[in-house]
């Protein structure tokens, strides 16, 4: 399948056609926050995303700015092959568990060390998620992880016809 053609960005925009491969993490100065069952599970500054060609960001959360209780281990692990062995982790909030619905690497590949501490979340099994109040539109797919806001244009892996992107 032929490379999409990218949508040209607006004033502070970007487009994921820019982000590299491998992936590239930097941190983020806005907060971020996640809701699950009515409950805030996580109201966060100490946040970093990774940018990946043809994806929305990733955001990683450390694992000590989560409401106590609301990470547990699951059944499951997936291989990245720049950020290296992830593990799932179920999420709680408000009564409700969204099982696998978290991942991270504890012992990421060199260059991604940053990601250790950290979690990502599936937006579209949360209630909410936002980044600096903008609530997030979950990248399309079931396994992409990624985060769209106003600030990124695609298009975006995950969405029907990208599999051979």
């Amino acid at each position: 399948m032929p490379r999409p053609r990218p949508e040209i960005p607006g004033p502070g925009q970007e487009s994921v056609w820019d982000y590299p491969r491998p992936p590239r993490v930097e941190r983020v100065t806005a907060p971020v926050t996640i809701r699950l069952g009515g409950q805030l599970i996580v109201e966060s500054r100490d946040v970093v995303r990774v940018l990946e060609t043809s994806h929305p960001p990733v955001y990683y959360i450390p694992i000590a700015d989560f409401a106590p209780g609301s990470l547990v281990d699951a059944d499951g692990s997936s291989f990245c092959e720049f950020k290296g062995t992830a593990r799932y982790l179920d999420v709680l909030g408000g009564g409700q568990v969204r099982s696998a619905a978290a991942w991270n690497y504890p012992h990421p590949s060199p260059g991604y060390e940053v990601l250790r501490d950290r979690v990502a979340v599936y937006a579209q099994q949360m209630d909410e998620c936002t980044v600096d109040g903008e609530v997030v539109t979950p990248q399309p797919g079931g396994f992409y992880g990624g985060w769209i806001t106003r600030s990124v244009v695609g298009p975006f892996k995950g969405s029907p016809g990208s599999f051979g992107w």
